[in-house]
């Protein structure tokens, strides 16, 4: 198949469909897959802001007196506390009551009075970060050498409900965009590795794919072949006659007749030939029409060799038969078919059997189903051409004698019409010893 470039050019524009749309298809998902995990990222992390807020927040507005003023005894919740604007405080390491995200080292806590002043700081916070007070609820601000942050801000109250002013936890960013960085250079080196072996394995599954086709295009290939040939040769023998009369410049009444007779032999070869070959057709496209009738191959086996005796005798072939079984044994099927596929059995055995020889029509059943053996004592056909001779216009004689005078289809419409009756027919044979054709229908 690789010799040839139709089917060569085929295979590659198929891998390269199958690579195509599978690496959109990849593509897609990867991206997907990307936005599934940030997106879960991001909504844990606000979950993570809105539990440290909501529980940094209850806990403050239990201990704020007076708006704007932080207790002492905030400082027993907020780790790093940073007053702003007071200069020299000793930096006070709580002991007790301290969130275990706050302490993880990218948590950072911003105290605002009412009116937007920052108060102080908690946490590990950044000082490049812009003091400016927004009090959206949720934000994404960055600082000034650009990295980035989300945070949350929350409304603070005194015990008396008073307005304290509000306050900020926020995070950095930097360990969620690491993993999406992580995640995308995943993605990136994954998907032309994946493609890779998707074009390894769309060739390869090309090439079984083309197979058949392949397979079935080298048949009619060679269908083709043999039928011009097969073909050829009447219609030269038709022109030849048909020229050599013509040279001729008086024709007597005998050589008019001879002349005739050759023609018309060629003609009706052509015809069988012909029609042989619309019979193939017809059931390779379409299975059999005619109305299902019963036929009892009892009669048609006995109807058979009675009628193929004078061929037998010509031949000097002693044609029997042998019924092994009491019962008339029917099958559903086509009369005219099933005697076309029984006679082109027993005429092949009696052409290929010398003088003196014994063909033997066997009829007998076995698991509902009926058993036609033609066995003969002929010149029987190698292991190698055994595989073949159901081929159409296989002959075993490779130089394509004329002596049987057959075209090579008989054999391969026996199959043909066996398979159309869901049948079987099989061979097996031992040069030099005969040959038996079994043919097994169902009851």
């Amino acid at each position: 198949m690789n010799q040839n470039k139709l089917f060569n050019r085929t295979r590659w524009q198929l891998a390269l469909s199958y690579a195509a749309v599978m690496g959109l298809i990849l593509s897609l998902l990867g991206f997907g897959v990307y936005k599934a995990i940030a997106h879960a990222h991001w909504v844990a992390i606000d979950r993570e802001l809105e539990s440290v807020a909501g529980t940094l927040h209850d806990s403050l507005e239990l201990k704020l007196q007076q708006p704007g003023r932080l207790e002492p005894i905030v400082n027993e919740l907020l780790p790093n506390l940073r007053l702003m604007g007071v200069k020299g405080i000793k930096e006070q390491l709580p002991s007790r009551h301290i969130l275990s995200a706050i302490n993880q080292g990218y948590y950072y806590i911003r105290l605002f009075d009412y009116s937007g002043k920052l108060i102080a700081t908690a946490g590990a916070y950044p000082e490049e970060l812009p003091p400016a007070f927004n009090s959206q609820y949720w934000q994404t601000i960055t600082d000034t050498q650009g990295n980035v942050y989300h945070q949350i801000s929350v409304a603070l109250h005194t015990q008396t409900q008073q307005d304290w002013g509000y306050f900020q936890v926020g995070r950095s960013l930097q360990d969620f965009n690491d993993y999406l960085s992580t995640v995308k250079w995943v993605l990136k080196l994954g998907l032309p590795t994946a493609l890779i072996l998707i074009g390894f394995a769309s060739w390869l599954l090309a090439g079984l794919a083309m197979k058949p086709i392949y397979s079935s295009y080298r048949q009619i290939q060679q269908f083709t072949a043999d039928a011009a040939h097969e073909l050829r040769t009447p219609l030269a023998a038709s022109q030849a006659t048909v020229e050599s009369a013509l040279l001729t410049p008086q024709l007597d009444e005998k050589e008019a007749r001879e002349i005739l007779r050759t023609i018309d032999r060629q003609n009706r070869r052509l015809t069988q030939l012909v029609a042989d070959l619309l019979l193939l057709a017809r059931m390779d496209n379409q299975a059999i029409r005619d109305r299902p009738q019963l036929c009892c191959l009892n009669d048609l086996v006995s109807d058979l060799v009675e009628e193929l005796a004078a061929m037998a005798i010509a031949s000097k072939v002693a044609l029997t038969s042998s019924v092994r079984v009491q019962q008339q044994l029917n099958v559903v099927g086509n009369s005219d078919q099933l005697y076309r596929l029984v006679a082109n059995l027993i005429v092949n055995a009696i052409q290929y059997t010398p003088a003196g020889g014994k063909v033997t029509v066997i009829l007998d059943c076995s698991h509902q189903e009926a058993i036609v053996q033609v066995q003969d004592t002929g010149i029987g056909i190698a292991a190698a051409d055994l595989e073949r001779i159901f081929d159409r216009f296989y002959r075993v004689n490779s130089d394509r004698s004329r002596h049987t005078g057959g075209s090579g289809l008989g054999l391969a419409i026996a199959q043909t019409i066996a398979r159309a009756h869901r049948g079987s027919l099989s061979a097996r044979s031992e040069l030099g010893s005969g040959s038996t054709f079994l043919l097994q229908l169902p009851l």
